[in-house]
């Protein structure tokens, strides 16, 4: 694995690899290895010269999600390596702008050569081109090896990156070199090795039954088949192995401080459970909660808790002026349980939402400005946190709308 410092380090490794290759050569003894922009490489240099431009980084698709071998052993946890792929753009200056003779392909042809035969880079080469410049690199220990690939580029790929350089061409030729694997500076998560397997060391124990050996819910069910719960309705929870000792069932909400933990109600079975949610409106916002039941099964000293099933919590409102004049209405909901300032409370009047006005503290009452509207009966929910009202009675055949929750515009 390396650190942040590797993009430096291969840069600067084939800057070194490429210096030390090409002035080996006579006719090119004079030439320079740059490392910068394409628009700015050349500037008052009339020598030969070489320059390396990275133009891109990708993510490495064979290394991605992978775990360093030998760093992550088996039942450990670590967040992969950042692999990235880097694209390097080689091009050649040649003596005098090439007037004489063409220096700028004779080095471009010395340059490809070099790069042929180090088509991976060395831990050696790596540490002599780093060690001075980068002394806290470490790409040299890295596990896997740097490959340099001679990257052909068609004539549109060729235009479309000079276009975006905003200089003029030059004679160049791309390589990709990968793979730079930069460790996650998060901690793994390396737990003991287990010491027994089941009570008494005896291992796995099956059972001849599809259903889970453990406490499971499948679904929630409300009163009179209603979509949501209102404070003080008694639901039944569906599941297997519910029954047991010390059994609660767990609700949770983004607004609540802490989970709250609700005795059943008496007469729970291993596939049943029903529990009362408490009327007490000030600490049980409307909204959409999570519920899982907890229980001690037999033969066993802990707790064993379910799964989450979804439940939601309906507010009851009673909305006045039951009747008035329009087109203009400011009407008031009271509401259980109390509104919470974070929470949205929309009136929904007819087909229309209407916002209710600010509420800056915990409150039972909602004002809404209703404009524009025409006379006629309107039905009316409130919505809190994507939960309405209920409005439907379902306990009727076919289902109707409840009377009780409606206005009338004069």
């Amino acid at each position: 694995m390396s650190n942040p410092l590797s993009i430096a380090a291969i840069t600067m490794t084939l800057q070194a690899i490429l210096g030390t290759g090409i002035v080996a050569d006579p006719d090119l003894a004079d030439t320079t290895v740059t490392i910068l922009p394409p628009d700015k490489a050349r500037g008052t240099n009339n020598a030969n010269q070489l320059n390396i431009f990275l133009y891109q980084i990708l993510p490495n698709a064979a290394w991605r999600n992978m775990n360093i071998p030998n760093q992550v052993a088996s039942g450990e946890t670590a967040n992969a390596p950042l692999a990235l792929t880097l694209h390097y753009l080689v091009t050649a200056f040649g003596r005098d702008n090439d007037t004489a003779l063409p220096f700028g392909h004779h080095l471009l042809g010395r340059a490809m050569s070099i790069l042929f035969d180090h088509a991976l880079l060395g831990p050696d080469e790596i540490r002599a081109a780093t060690a001075v410049s980068l002394p806290g690199g470490d790409l040299d220990k890295q596990v896997e090896r740097i490959r340099i690939t001679l990257q052909p580029m068609s004539l549109e790929e060729i235009s479309k990156l000079w276009s975006g350089l905003v200089t003029q061409y030059r004679l160049s030729v791309g390589y990709e070199v990968s793979v730079a694997l930069i460790e996650s500076m998060q901690p793994k998560r390396t737990p003991l090795p287990v010491l027994t397997r089941g009570p008494g060391d005896k291992g796995v124990s099956s059972q001849a039954s599809l259903l889970p050996p453990f406490p499971s819910l499948d679904q929630i069910q409300f009163p009179n088949r209603q979509p949501a719960a209102r404070l003080g309705d008694i639901v039944v929870l569906t599941g297997t192995n519910l029954s047991g000792t010390n059994v609660g069932v767990v609700f949770n909400h983004p607004l609540l401080s802490a989970p709250v933990e609700v005795a059943p109600q008496p007469g729970g079975t291993d596939v049943q459970v029903a529990v009362q949610l408490p009327n007490a409106p000030a600490n049980w916002p409307a909204g959409f909660y999570t519920v899982s039941v907890s229980a001690q099964r037999p033969t066993e000293t802990f707790r064993r808790t379910t799964n989450q099933v979804s439940l939601a919590l309906a507010p009851r409102i009673t909305v006045t002026p039951a009747t008035a004049a329009g087109p203009s209405v400011t009407y008031t909901a009271a509401c259980n349980p109390e509104v919470r300032p974070e929470q949205r409370a929309s009136l929904l009047l007819g087909d229309r939402e209407i916002l209710a006005q600010p509420h800056l503290t915990r409150t039972p009452t909602l004002t809404f400005q209703a404009e524009n509207l025409l006379a006629g009966d309107y039905f009316v929910r409130l919505r809190v946190d994507g939960v309405d009202s209920l409005l439907v009675n379902r306990a009727v055949v076919p289902p109707a709308f409840d009377p009780t929750q409606k206005v009338t515009v004069t």
